[in-house]
């Protein structure tokens, strides 16, 4: 438990995260029938023929109740800084508490990862319509929390298991991902109880975690081929700083190098807040792959 000095910071910046209204897209697009199956498109504030793409995955534990209006300022703020963005839906969990919980079911399988690996197979054809300035080419997935797990977790479909229905033939066309502050290793989340068991639970509880884990643990997908940084506060006591270095731990043994931007006195919303400085070293960690 964070001591209340941490407490209480943590509460002010999620205060602060959570203060900005709601910036409404500029084109929403379904890439199914289900009314969470949609991506929103924001255009860049630029005048530049074609810029790089940002897709972003919200977080909030995969549940119910925090859907992608919450991530819109932060999608807002990568337009106006040049960026074509997508932020994407999916389904998260029931709205109905966990067994002996109070919070609502984190997260739906395979329902979770299906949505997922739908709009990422749907996305080139839905930008092109929807922001034709974007140059697919030049495409970085980020997402923030339970929406960086996700993030790692499409970028590395060509390493699922072979049996895997999301699994792609090939590496996805990325420029590289930007992981903010994610659940990157399910071991590490369960053993620091991270959002109250939701990786547990984004599984299907303790009966089907160990058979499901291994397509659905990022730091079991190792290593990817794609360029990969994770952003992380120091000071989060949402997903700690452990859980970011144990995926990073993992992809060195996998032969792979993860870079990891450690920010000093930060928790886990200014990554995502437009008014803290972290959300300008976010911006630019995206920009150095886009561009």
């Amino acid at each position: 438990m964070p001591d209340d000095d941490a407490a209480a910071r943590d509460a002010a910046e999620e205060e602060s995260a959570f203060s900005h209204p709601h910036v409404a897209p500029d084109v929403t697009a379904a890439y199914g029938d289900h009314p969470d199956q949609v991506i929103d498109f924001y255009a860049p504030r630029t005048d530049e023929a074609l810029v790089p793409l940002v897709v972003v995955l919200h977080g909030g534990a995969w549940r119910a109740p925090y859907d992608r209006g919450h991530i819109t300022p932060f999608a807002d703020y990568l337009a106006r800084r040049g960026f074509a963005v997508a932020n994407v839906e999916y389904r998260r969990g029931a709205a109905l508490p966990a067994q002996g919980g109070s919070a609502p079911v984190a997260g739906r399988w395979p329902d979770t990862f299906d949505d997922v690996a739908a709009a990422l197979d749907a996305l080139p054809a839905l930008v092109r319509e929807a922001v034709p300035r974007a140059d697919l080419r030049r495409t970085v997935l980020t997402g923030h929390s339970a929406g960086g797990h996700l993030a790692l977790w499409a970028a590395a479909r060509h390493v699922l298991p072979a049996d895997a229905a999301w699994r792609t033939s090939g590496a996805a066309p990325l420029r590289g991902v930007v992981a903010l502050a994610p659940i990157a290793d399910f071991a590490m989340a369960e053993k620091l109880d991270v959002c109250g068991n939701a990786a547990l639970q984004l599984l299907g509880g303790e009966e089907k975690f160990s058979d499901r884990q291994r397509y659905a643990d990022p730091a079991l997908l190792l290593p990817t081929g794609i360029a990969t940084t994770l952003v992380q506060g120091r000071t989060d006591v949402i997903v700690p700083q452990a859980v970011a270095e144990s995926y990073a731990e993992a992809a060195a043994k996998a032969g792979e190098v993860v870079g990891l931007t450690l920010l000093e006195d930060v928790g886990h919303f200014p990554l995502i807040d437009p008014a803290a400085d972290a959300c300008a070293v976010v911006a630019e960690e995206i920009a150095q792959l886009a561009w």
